[in-house]
């Protein structure tokens, strides 16, 4: 695994561009977000998302969240109703996941027996440049073991995946609360988790 150091508020385009490549290459990249650090890889290729559920031990009926950089394209992969688009306009860019239902354009390995998938829009220049350059959302799953505490030590995190993603993006010690979960698939919001962020919507 590559190691880079990389600024949160202003990221080097070299290293911005190194993972651009090595996620259009198949590889996975963990990275800073404005929650805890991720595990992530290209949304559509289902090679590199099947690689994220092994390493995370995870059933594929369990959701995989993916980043994207704002809310302009959001109907492609997401059916969002518009009291659902209010709430998630107000609590973007920020420390949110929602659940909502799925468009044909998520690809079928991250739909095992569910209909909903999760989105963020992070508030974090690491994740929002890499986004634009990337061009495509990117998985976006807590880069810690599964039924372990997250994982904000850039050390334990390089001695955990040395040898299972292809690179690092460190920006120093990340944070340790997760975001907050919101389900918007049915007419009321439904808090499924309270992390990061306030709920002032």
């Amino acid at each position: 695994m590559v190691r880079l150091d990389t600024n949160s508020q202003n990221p080097q385009k070299r290293n911005i561009e190194r993972a651009r490549e090595i996620l259009e290459d198949g590889g996975l990249v963990i990275y800073p977000t404005d929650t805890v650090y991720g595990l992530g890889c290209d949304l559509f290729n289902k090679k590199a998302v099947e690689k994220i559920y092994r390493i995370k031990g995870s059933d594929k009926r369990k959701l995989l969240s993916f980043i994207c950089p704002d809310l302009k394209n959001i109907a492609q992969y997401a059916h969002v109703s518009t009291p659902a688009y209010k709430i998630m306009r107000h609590l973007t860019p920020g420390p949110y996941t929602f659940i909502l239902m799925a468009t044909r354009l998520i690809p079928k390995v991250l739909l095992e027996r569910r209909k909903t998938v999760g989105i963020r829009v992070p508030d974090n220049k690491i994740c929002q440049d890499l986004l634009q350059v990337f061009n495509r959302p990117i998985i976006s799953t807590s880069a810690c073991p599964p039924d372990t505490s997250y994982i904000n030590d850039p050390e334990a995190l390089c001695d955990l995946f040395q040898n299972q993603a292809d690179l690092f993006l460190d920006s120093g010690y990340g944070g340790t609360e997760p975001s907050t979960v919101i389900d918007l698939t049915e007419d009321q919001p439904v808090i499924l988790r309270e992390g990061k962020g306030p709920l002032d919507f």
